[in-house]
């Protein structure tokens, strides 16, 4: 049997279950005693293995098969949770993601049999029974447990029943469901029988529940049994309508079995919690998709910690689709939008000077205007992802940094569910990564420090996003050291990125943002964590590439704030187009505040630059026409068009000849053939044909 063809599906399920149990153990350090984190760990590892088994990875179901052992004494009481065991399941965790990551390039788990952290799981299960080894946790459980009550189980047509599995189908009787005994057979050339037998169990969910395997599930997804098995089920639909959908797997032979009518007797004496605890065990509905099967944490007041705040997710119906097949249909609108913006030029006809625009064909247009609108939004939705699937591994990230640098500190993360185009969401977990790791090591000071400070000995680190009009916003802030500008000004005059006398007239916002100048940082030692003055470069000329920016506020001795924003779209946009000379030019309409008509007469110098007074404001000048080079003379006029654009809370004005209107244009990328400074971030087709460059107004400003 192929897998390839399931390949990816087994990498974007596996990366799933990991990020699960990377949330699940961070709530686990914090609650060792909460049983709902216990058994979805238990359940995430147990679907690990069994796709694991499925695909022929064998390191990496041996590995998730001791966790589960694990799991399985922790969830019986046999064992407790402590510190050392989470180290040692985070050290699972990252043995697993080697695994998938060695899948994802090789289509092969590699040679690293982990066996340091196998025993030291097994040392975990040694030490609660005091044997030598424990390679079949789950059969020791249930001999051991048929030992302790073997009064309590009895048989029914081969089949044995404790008291909690008869006690399961009297009250389903009780309700007026039926319950039915089966046996299913597989057909003798099966290869893959487990695989084979878990569909059986995956395609009864929802339809009935299965009260009882045997042999158990465990031992059948381990290939420990024969060519049938036998199920206990109760359900509300038919037995005809069970028995198909059983049959409905290929390479299953037949499905026999009959009705039980009759309840069991009750038994007086108590039930044994040994078996009670094997009933999960054997309920393989247990296996759910974990975006079904997260626990709901109880409501908590005030600010949580991000490990904590475990939300229930909504059973979604969705499809994974290629980022490459999206990019393609996006490719189609974007023409769609220049075909449109075509016939609207076209059906203006000039005549003896004016212009003239055929009404019926307007109607049309604007019509065909209202239907490409739609479709690039609705193109746009699908592309976008909730910001969740970058910030969920930066917990664990902070939980590990508080280890490595002996600070305490916790991360609190706000608006996950924010959305950010696909594109954007593949580039922006590095940035993001270098200002956590910023914070913890530069930001947040040592224990002793913060005692001495009147702060809370625990740093606190917040991620919060949000949408703001047509951006997103990211902030990581901590309640740390804060920049000591002074000491960011002597490193800059020492390195020679300044002189003495531009540091003199600079202000205390541009003396900060010297940090994003390349190899620039003022650790006084290099560490592995940040320091080494490829942070906060590779921060901004990241963002910057994705048409954001960063902007940052500080205040010594109480924290900083790193402020990222960032475009929901990329490829479509609403912008001004305005002319310079005989070209066209587009201005994003997401960074201008106002357009505003000057009198020359009201221009005025500061530092000999031009500058314009506007409502309170002193806003600098920037001449496009010498800044692009535009050729041709411009006419003296006593007004000029000014537009007012702004980055953050700064703002400047780009003289412009004059004004075309507004209008959707499409963003094609200028391609690396073509070396061109940072003031173009793209160009355009107009209607007519002709190409427009886009202005960059964040980087003039």
């Amino acid at each position: 049997m192929d897998v390839s063809q399931y390949l990816e599906i087994f990498i974007d399920e596996s990366n799933e279950h990991l990020q699960n149990l990377s949330d699940q153990l961070m709530i686990l350090e914090k609650e060792p005693e909460n049983s709902d984190t216990i058994n979805e760990i238990f359940r995430a590892a147990h679907s690990l293995k069994g796709m694991a088994g499925t695909m022929g990875y064998k390191r990496m179901q041996n590995l998730t098969h001791d966790m589960e052992n694990v799991f399985s004494e922790v969830r019986n009481g046999n064992i407790k949770v402590n510190a050392s065991m989470v180290d040692c399941l985070f050290q699972c965790l990252d043995a697993l993601e080697e695994y998938v990551t060695n899948i994802q390039q090789n289509q092969d788990e590699g040679t690293n049999d982990n066996e340091p952290i196998i025993k030291a799981l097994n040392n975990f299960i040694n030490g609660s029974k005091g044997e030598t080894s424990a390679p079949n946790a789950d059969s020791t459980q249930q001999a051991s447990a048929q030992e302790e009550a073997p009064e309590s189980t009895e048989q029914y047509n081969g089949l044995t029943l404790a008291d909690f599995e008869k006690n399961a189908v009297n009250e389903a009787l009780k309700k007026g469901l039926h319950a039915y005994k089966i046996r299913v057979l597989v057909d003798e050339n099966c290869i893959l029988k487990a695989a084979r037998a878990f569909l059986v169990f995956k395609n009864l969910e929802g339809h009935c529940d299965i009260i009882k395997s045997q042999p158990s599930v465990q031992d059948i997804e381990d290939e420990r049994f024969d060519f049938d098995f036998s199920l206990v089920v109760v359900s509300s639909e038919s037995f005809a309508d069970i028995v198909k959908i059983i049959k409905n797997v290929s390479e299953i032979k037949d499905a026999i079995g009959e009705e039980i009518t009759t309840p069991f007797e009750e038994e007086t004496h108590e039930e044994v919690h040994t078996e009670n605890d094997v009933q999960e065990k054997q309920q393989p509905e247990q296996q759910p998709d974990v975006k079904e099967s997260k626990p709901a944490q109880p409501a908590q007041s005030g600010k949580q910690p991000a490990a904590a705040a475990n939300k229930t997710k909504p059973v979604g119906h969705t499809v994974r689709v290629d980022i490459e097949k999206l990019d393609i249909l996006m490719n189609l609108v974007s023409e769609l939008i220049i075909a449109k913006n075509g016939l609207v030029s076209a059906s203006a006809v000039e005549e003896d000077g004016e212009v003239t625009v055929n009404q019926n064909f307007n109607e049309q247009i604007e019509y065909l205007e209202r239907v490409t609108t739609n479709l690039h939004e609705s193109v746009m939705k699908v592309r976008m992802m909730p910001i969740e699937s970058v910030v969920s591994k930066f917990p664990r990230m902070i939980r590990d940094l508080t280890k490595k640098l002996g600070k305490p500190m916790e991360l609190y993360m706000s608006g996950e569910e924010t959305e950010l185009d696909r594109t954007v969401i593949d580039e922006i977990g590095d940035p993001l990564m270098h200002l956590l790791r910023n914070s913890a090591d530069h930001g947040i000071e040592s224990a002793e420090i913060r005692r001495e400070r009147g702060k809370n000995e625990v740093g606190s680190i917040f991620l919060d996003a949000y949408q703001d009009g047509n951006n997103v916003v990211i902030e990581v802030r901590d309640d740390g050291n804060g920049i000591d500008v002074e000491k960011v000004r002597t490193k800059a005059i020492e390195k020679g990125t300044i002189t003495e006398e531009q540091a003199a007239v600079m202000s205390d916002d541009e003396i900060i943002n010297l940090l994003f100048r390349p190899s620039f940082s003022t650790a006084e030692k290099v560490t592995d964590v940040s320091g080494r003055g490829v942070g906060l470069d590779v921060v901004k000329s990241k963002i910057e590439a994705l048409g954001g920016d960063v902007e940052v506020k500080s205040v010594y001795g109480e924290g900083s704030t790193f402020i990222i924003r960032l475009p929901l779209t990329l490829a479509i946009i609403q912008a001004l187009m305005v002319k310079l000379g005989d070209e066209k030019f587009a201005i994003s309409l997401g960074s201008i505040q106002t357009i505003e008509d000057i009198p020359v007469s009201e221009i005025k110098y500061v530092h000999a630059k031009e500058v314009i007074h506007i409502r309170g404001s002193v806003i600098p000048l920037i001449r496009l026409r010498d800044l692009l080079d535009v050729p041709g003379e411009q006419d003296n006029q006593e007004n000029i068009t000014v537009v007012i654009v702004s980055k953050g809370d700064k703002y400047a004005g780009l003289v412009v000849d004059s004004l075309i209107g507004q209008m959707e244009i499409v963003i094609k990328s200028l391609g690396k053939y073509i070396n061109i400074n940072k003031m173009i971030s793209g160009a355009t087709i107009l209607g007519d044909g002709s190409v427009a460059l886009i202005i960059d107004a964040n980087t003039l400003v």
